[in-house]
Protein backbone atom coordinates (compact mmCIF):
# COMPACT_ATOMS: atom_id res chain seq x y z
CA UNK A 1 0.00 0.00 0.00
CA UNK A 2 1.17 3.46 -0.59
CA UNK A 3 0.04 7.04 -0.27
CA UNK A 4 1.74 9.97 -1.97
CA UNK A 5 0.89 13.60 -1.23
CA UNK A 6 1.59 16.44 -3.65
CA UNK A 7 0.65 19.99 -2.58
CA UNK A 8 -0.64 22.02 -5.52
CA UNK A 9 0.69 25.55 -5.86
CA UNK A 10 -2.29 26.80 -7.89
CA UNK A 11 -4.92 26.09 -5.20
CA UNK A 12 -5.21 25.18 -1.52
CA UNK A 13 -5.45 21.43 -2.07
CA UNK A 14 -3.18 18.41 -2.01
CA UNK A 15 -3.34 15.66 -4.60
CA UNK A 16 -3.33 12.39 -2.69
CA UNK A 17 -2.47 9.28 -4.72
CA UNK A 18 -3.40 5.84 -3.40
CA UNK A 19 -2.01 2.54 -4.72
CA UNK A 20 -2.69 -1.06 -3.71
CA UNK A 21 -1.03 -4.20 -5.00
CA UNK A 22 -3.18 -7.13 -6.09
CA UNK A 23 -2.38 -8.93 -2.82
CA UNK A 24 -3.13 -5.89 -0.67
CA UNK A 25 -6.48 -5.57 -2.47
CA UNK A 26 -7.26 -9.15 -1.44
CA UNK A 27 -7.34 -10.21 -5.12
CA UNK A 28 -10.50 -8.13 -5.52
CA UNK A 29 -12.12 -7.31 -8.83
CA UNK A 30 -12.88 -3.79 -7.61
CA UNK A 31 -11.80 -1.44 -4.81
CA UNK A 32 -13.15 1.93 -3.64
CA UNK A 33 -11.80 4.51 -1.21
CA UNK A 34 -14.47 5.66 1.21
CA UNK A 35 -14.24 8.34 3.85
CA UNK A 36 -15.60 11.51 5.34
CA UNK A 37 -14.46 13.37 2.19
CA UNK A 38 -17.07 11.49 0.09
CA UNK A 39 -19.75 10.63 2.69
CA UNK A 40 -18.44 7.03 2.81
CA UNK A 41 -19.99 6.41 -0.62
CA UNK A 42 -18.22 3.54 -2.47
CA UNK A 43 -19.49 4.72 -5.85
CA UNK A 44 -17.56 8.03 -5.82
CA UNK A 45 -13.84 7.21 -5.52
CA UNK A 46 -13.50 3.91 -7.36
CA UNK A 47 -9.90 2.85 -7.86
CA UNK A 48 -8.65 2.07 -11.37
CA UNK A 49 -7.68 -1.57 -11.94
CA UNK A 50 -4.26 -1.85 -13.57
CA UNK A 51 -3.03 -4.67 -15.84
CA UNK A 52 -0.94 -6.25 -13.08
CA UNK A 53 -3.98 -6.55 -10.77
CA UNK A 54 -3.07 -3.53 -8.65
CA UNK A 55 -5.32 -0.50 -8.14
CA UNK A 56 -4.70 3.26 -8.09
CA UNK A 57 -6.66 6.46 -7.60
CA UNK A 58 -5.94 10.13 -6.86
CA UNK A 59 -8.11 12.59 -4.95
CA UNK A 60 -7.70 16.34 -4.42
CA UNK A 61 -8.30 17.17 -0.75
CA UNK A 62 -8.40 20.54 1.00
CA UNK A 63 -5.25 21.42 2.94
CA UNK A 64 -5.02 21.77 6.71
CA UNK A 65 -7.51 19.01 7.46
CA UNK A 66 -7.66 15.39 8.62
CA UNK A 67 -9.69 12.82 6.73
CA UNK A 68 -10.88 9.42 8.00
CA UNK A 69 -11.02 6.71 5.33
CA UNK A 70 -10.94 2.99 4.56
CA UNK A 71 -10.81 0.79 1.48
CA UNK A 72 -13.69 -1.45 0.37
CA UNK A 73 -12.85 -4.44 -1.82
CA UNK A 74 -15.67 -6.00 -3.85
CA UNK A 75 -18.18 -3.93 -1.83
CA UNK A 76 -17.84 -6.23 1.20
CA UNK A 77 -14.27 -6.40 2.55
CA UNK A 78 -13.29 -3.27 4.48
CA UNK A 79 -9.63 -2.69 5.34
CA UNK A 80 -7.24 0.07 6.37
CA UNK A 81 -4.19 1.73 4.89
CA UNK A 82 -1.03 0.65 6.73
CA UNK A 83 0.84 3.79 5.63
CA UNK A 84 -1.83 6.23 6.84
CA UNK A 85 -0.72 9.05 9.11
CA UNK A 86 -2.82 7.66 11.98
CA UNK A 87 -5.29 4.92 12.90
CA UNK A 88 -8.25 6.06 15.03
CA UNK A 89 -11.19 4.20 16.55
CA UNK A 90 -14.51 5.18 14.99
CA UNK A 91 -17.86 5.67 16.71
CA UNK A 92 -18.98 2.40 15.06
CA UNK A 93 -16.39 0.18 16.75
CA UNK A 94 -14.00 -0.10 13.80
CA UNK A 95 -10.61 1.48 13.22
CA UNK A 96 -10.27 4.14 10.52
CA UNK A 97 -7.16 5.20 8.68
CA UNK A 98 -6.49 8.96 8.83
CA UNK A 99 -4.65 11.18 6.41
CA UNK A 100 -3.38 14.54 7.67
CA UNK A 101 -2.85 17.42 5.23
Amino acid sequence: MSIKKQALKSKAVTKVSFKLSKEQALNASGVAIVGDFNNWDPSIDVMKALKDGSFSHAIEMANEAEYHFRYVADQTNWFNEEEADKQIASAFGSINSVIVL
